[in-house]
């Protein structure tokens, strides 16, 4: 495609039928070919305010933010030190914040499947009690959005609007993170000490993304050289999970991507949302006319997928964050070692 990183403005998916039909025939080109682009038009006009509030937080004191140290949370909520995420067993050198489903907590029921340990409550911080309720404010629009988003995703492919809904509804498993990278003090001696976040896919549905004007965010394309995504000013960066490139055949990308670290004295902030399934969904090929003519490939030997949401992220987190998972859940760390 001539236009790497397209630029799709939401409003015309309210204009004409003309400006409909040519909105949607941009959309299926670029979630087929490359899986990222870029959305405006949205409605969305915060993003500067929320990126502010992410720099006001890694900025109080660090007894305040290891008050919700990660560690000590079973849901994998809270914050995280740099070097505490990994990918690929490598340690990715950020900071963030984890925001899940605001739930009351609960206790475990004996035999429940594992992923039901993720449902609870969040950890916010009582030095900055005006974050809460611009996150929470932020994931209700940025779910409808998502909603909307996937649904219009459907109908680029002649597939029914609405028929992930109950994959998704009354609960999906949203998920947040703010996200510091903060440039070393020298220059790097290796490339590995450059992972801001390494190379991987997402493992859902969707993701909408806000970056400051560092950038940063690379997306592999042509034989996996890495491009540049460029900052469009008031845009989300929309990518795709794995979850909608299985039920999709492979006709849908979820490209792999990482974040290179900041350059010495650079301080990179943003802000992911994932929008995926219910914990207990099940997700199914879609009814689509380009999916049934699609062979790409729905599995990968090195990294198996599960159709049931709760079962895919579990395998993540335990690849992500395996000191937690060895503090609060060591029966899980002990069928992860026993299948190597």
């Amino acid at each position: 495609m001539t236009d790497r990183f397209p630029v799709l403005d939401l409003r015309d998916a309210d204009g004409s039928a003309e400006a409909r039909a040519e909105f949607l025939d941009r959309l299926r080109t670029a979630i087929h070919e490359i899986g990222f682009f870029q959305l405006v038009g949205h409605g969305i006009e915060d993003a500067d305010d929320m990126l502010e509030l992410a720099r006001r937080f890694f900025a109080l004191p660090e007894a305040d933010r290891l008050a919700l140290n990660i560690l000590d949370s079973p849901l994998f909520r809270g914050y995280s030190e740099l070097g505490r995420e990994h990918t690929k067993g490598i340690p990715d050198q950020r900071q963030q914040l984890d925001i899940g489903p605001e739930q009351p907590a609960r206790t475990a029921a004996p035999g429940e499947p594992a992923y039901r340990c993720l449902i609870g409550p969040n950890e916010w911080p009582a030095a900055m009690p005006e974050l809460r309720p611009a996150i929470e404010s932020w994931i209700t629009r940025l779910t409808d959005l998502s909603h909307r988003l996937l649904r219009l995703m459907l109908e680029s492919l002649d597939a029914p609007a609405g028929f992930l809904d109950d994959v998704v509804d009354p609960d999906p498993q949203i998920h947040l993170k703010l996200l510091h990278y903060p440039g070393p003090a020298q220059p790097l001696p290796d490339a590995d000490a450059g992972q801001g976040t390494g190379i991987h896919n997402d493992l859902g549905l969707l993701t909408l993304l806000v970056q400051d004007d560092n950038g940063g965010l690379q997306v592999a394309v042509e034989d996996d050289q890495f491009a540049d995504v460029p900052v469009v000013p008031g845009a989300f960066v929309v990518n795709l999970g794995e979850l909608l490139e299985v039920a999709t055949r492979g006709y849908v990308r979820a490209t792999l991507h990482r974040v290179v670290r900041p350059a010495p004295g650079v301080d990179r902030y943003s802000i992911p949302f994932f929008f995926n399934p219910r914990l207990d969904a099940t997700m199914q090929p879609l009814p689509s006319p380009y999916v049934a003519g699609a062979d790409g490939a729905t599995d990968d030997a090195d990294n198996p997928l599960f159709a049931l949401y709760g079962d895919n992220v579990m395998k993540g987190l335990i690849r992500s964050f395996p000191d937690i998972v060895a503090r609060h859940h060591p029966a899980l760390a002990a069928g992860a070692a026993s299948r190597g």
